[in-house]
C-alpha cells in the first residue's frame, strides 16, 4: 500500500542515507540569534585596524621628524632657530601675482620653500638675501627640485626690472605679494629683529618651521637644509 510505502525505508540503503535525501526545513526561525558580544568584537576590531593602517600611512612623516626634532642625527645642533610648534600655512593668507591675480595659498605646499620676505624696492641687503637663496638651492646638487624659492613681497611696489630678469633665469624665484601684517599670522622675527631680517624654511605641508638668523653663514644654512631634506626623503619627493 502507498502509506507503508512511504513509511518504510528503502531496502538496501541505511536510513541516515534517507534522511540525507528528504528536504531540509530552512526558515529564518531555524537560524540561531545573533551574538551582541561577538558583533561588539568585531566592530572594535575593525577601527583598531583602520587606525593601524592611518597609523602606517603616517608612520615616515612623523618618523622623520622624531628624528630630526628629537635624535638629530650626526649629534649637532641646528644653525636656525626651530619653531616650536611649527606654524601652518594660513589657508585665507592674501596672496597675489605681481599683476594683481589672487594666488591659492595651497599650491605652496609640496615642495620646501626657501622664503625671503621684503619690500618690492629691495636694497642691497635684500638683493644679497636673494642671491643667497639662489645660491643655496643650488648647492644642494640633485636635492635642489625638492626646494623653490619664494620671494614674499610686502607693498605695491614692483621690483626693478632688472633684477627680475637676474632672478628668472633656471629656476625662477617665485614672487607673490602679501600685506606684512597679514604675514605675520605666519612668520614672526626672532625678538629686536624685522620681518624682512630673516631667511625662512617651510616644509612641504606648509608648516614654517625654521627660521635663520640675519645675516646667516651659508655653509651652515645649507648643512641645516641637508638634514631636513636627508630626514623627510622617505616621504616626499621632487615636485608637487
Amino acid at each position: 500500500m502507498s502509506g507503508s510505502k512511504s513509511s518504510a525505508p528503502a531496502v538496501g540503503r541505511p536510513e541516515s542515507a534517507t534522511a540525507r535525501d528528504e528536504p531540509l526545513g530552512l526558515t529564518v526561525h531555524a537560524l540561531p540569534p545573533a551574538d551582541a558580544q561577538v558583533l561588539r568584537r568585531r566592530t572594535v576590531g575593525g577601527r583598531w585596524k583602520m587606525l593601524l593602517v592611518l597609523l602606517a600611512c603616517a608612520a615616515p612623516v612623523i618618523a622623520s621628524y622624531f628624528t630630526y626634532y628629537v635624535i638629530r642625527p650626526d649629534g649637532r645642533t641646528n644653525y636656525g632657530a626651530l619653531i616650536e610648534p611649527a606654524r601652518v600655512l594660513p589657508s585665507a593668507l592674501p596672496l597675489k601675482t605681481l599683476a594683481g591675480a589672487a594666488v591659492d595659498p595651497s599650491s605652496l605646499r609640496g615642495q620646501w620653500l626657501l622664503v625671503v620676505v621684503g619690500g618690492g624696492a629691495c636694497d642691497a641687503v635684500c638683493e644679497q638675501r636673494l642671491y643667497m637663496q639662489r645660491q643655496l638651492r643650488e648647492m644642494l646638487g640633485r636635492e635642489r627640485d625638492r626646494v623653490d624659492k619664494v620671494w614674499l613681497i610686502t607693498d605695491e611696489i614692483t621690483p626693478r626690472a632688472e633684477l627680475q630678469a637676474a632672478l628668472s633665469p633656471g629656476d625662477p624665484v617665485q614672487m607673490m605679494r602679501v600685506p606684512a601684517v597679514d604675514l605675520a599670522r605666519w612668520f614672526a622675527p626672532a625678538p629686536g629683529q624685522a620681518l624682512h631680517d630673516h631667511l625662512y624654511i617651510v616644509d612641504p605641508m606648509g608648516m614654517w618651521m625654521m627660521r635663520m638668523p640675519p645675516t646667516p653663514e651659508p655653509a651652515r644654512v645649507k648643512r641645516d637644509l641637508e638634514r631636513l631634506l636627508r630626514a623627510s626623503s622617505s616621504w616626499d619627493q621632487a615636485g608637487r
